[in-house]
């Protein structure tokens, strides 16, 4: 098995491998020249993004500046608005459904590395993927960690860590982010 695929498999994997870090260097490169261009060069945004991103639906707005560890592993629904500094560490999928806004210098972490510190020391680290339903609103700041699911209809209020799965068409706030309400 290679490292790529232990990292989509959920399992430890070496981050140094040299096939992983030249598609981080193609991401970083993708991303850069994106943060680059004009706002008013939508043809050549949407350009980029194609070769970015895993996937993505019509009507996509990403506003600089925002980074992508991979960049194929997040996919992206139809109306999906993504604020200004945002991170999306993307070592394991990321995926949004359709009418997702996303508020400013959020990140999205599905990267993690282990608790042993031996482990750790030795350089392995491994991911979760992260899932977002349709018609969920991030408020500015919001961090979502590895392995979150968050339903269909949900608002994560400003500045909120996500630590665990969101039922649908709930109102999530907090560190760590708590249901308050339903919608």
């Amino acid at each position: 098995m290679t490292e790529k695929e232990k990292m989509l498999a959920g399992e430890l994997y070496d981050s140094s491998d040299p096939e992983l870090k030249d598609l981080r260097d193609r991401a970083r490169k993708l991303c850069e020249e994106y943060c680059r261009t004009p706002g008013d060069d939508r043809a050549r945004q949407t350009h980029l993004l194609d070769a970015l991103l895993g996937g993505h639906g019509t009507h996509v707005h990403v506003e600089p500046t925002v980074w992508f560890d991979y960049g194929f592993n997040t996919k992206v629904g139809e109306n999906f608005y993504c604020n200004h500094d945002c991170v999306f560490l993307d070592c394991n999928e990321i995926i949004f459904g359709d009418n997702v806004l996303i508020g400013p210098q959020c990140g999205f972490y599905a990267a993690t590395h282990p608790i042993d510190p031996a482990v750790r020391r030795s350089g392995l680290e491994y991911a979760r993927p992260i899932k977002v339903g349709s018609n969920v609103w991030f408020g500015g700041g919001v961090k979502v960690l590895p392995g979150v699911t968050i339903g269909d209809n949900c608002v994560i209020g400003a500045g909120a860590v996500v630590t665990h799965d969101i039922p649908a068409g709930s109102v999530a706030v907090g560190n760590p982010a708590e249901v308050i309400k339903k919608v």
